[in-house]
């Protein structure tokens, strides 16, 4: 048994030596976590103003300009961190943070929930809408084509970070992560920004700009809920769960608890866009 481990850690890919921060001066540090975040936030922003300039893709005009979608970036920004920060804190880890309330504001150490993050955008996206007199489901289809975007950048983030990797293997491609002991790893962040990053924005903008489904509202927050659900609960079968959540009953985690939803909420819209188009 020593044997074949010594063999799969010859075998494994290094980690490699990535300093998770970009810059240090003193306390200040410029972070490839933040600045994934950063990146993923102001590409979705351009892509978005793209996307609604090209009255040709919507039925009748684009449900919000290009000038509201600046307004709107900031409110998703806000949805985003604080939903995705306190989706953290109560799924996966409440007593660590009732030990260290401070801790909470550490973001750049990691800890962010896409659930939780993407419940905070939603509830931006509805608040901005009412506020401005926009239909929200339209608003949210085009908020939708930006999103595996951010996904894809994050995802790299949690590789640079050596956070979030995924459960032992032999397969060639493993990789032995400083905080992962000695044995090799799926590389599962790379695993879910191919999938939820790069696969559902090719997906999406199949959808938006060869078959124009943003001309049926909800089809595309459908593809991308659907989508995301079904990526995450496939690498959650080589992802490593929580330490301090561990398995479910039946085997299950809580990543793949949390993406059911998604997934019965995107077939709904899917539904709904093919039986009302508008």
């Amino acid at each position: 048994m020593g044997t074949v481990a010594t063999l799969m850690n010859l075998l494994a890919i290094p980690f490699p030596a990535i300093d998770p921060a970009l810059i240090e001066i003193g306390p200040f540090a410029v972070r490839w976590y933040s600045l994934a975040y950063v990146a993923g936030i102001v590409f979705a922003w351009i892509y978005m103003k793209r996307l609604v300039s090209n009255g040709a893709l919507w039925a009748g005009e684009p449900p919000i300009t290009p000038l509201q979608i600046d307004d709107l970036l900031l409110w998703s920004t806000l949805g985003v961190i604080l939903g995705g920060r306190i989706g953290y804190i109560l799924a996966y880890n409440p007593a660590a943070y009732l030990a260290d309330p401070l801790s909470i504001f550490a973001i750049w150490n990691g800890g962010m929930s896409f659930h939780g993050g993407f419940l905070g955008v939603v509830l931006a996206v509805a608040v901005f809408c009412r506020a401005n007199g926009l239909r929200f489901l339209p608003v949210i289809d085009a908020v939708a084509t930006g999103v595996p975007i951010g996904l894809f950048f994050g995802r790299i983030a949690n590789f640079i970070n050596g956070e979030l990797f995924g459960r032992v293997t032999d397969v060639p491609w493993a990789v032995v992560f400083p905080n992962g002991g000695p044995a090799p790893r799926h590389p599962s962040q790379l695993y879910e920004a191919a999938l939820e990053g790069l696969l559902l924005f090719l997906t999406i903008r199949l959808c938006t700009h060869r078959l124009f489904k943003l001309k049926q509202t909800g089809f595309i927050s459908g593809v991308f809920a659907l989508g995301y659900g079904a990526s995450r609960v496939a690498v959650e079968f080589f992802r490593k769960p929580d330490d301090q959540i561990g398995f479910l009953a039946g085997g299950a985690t809580m990543g793949m608890m949390l993406s059911v939803p998604m997934i019965l909420v995107g077939v709904f819209l899917l539904f709904r866009a093919r039986t009302a188009p508008s």
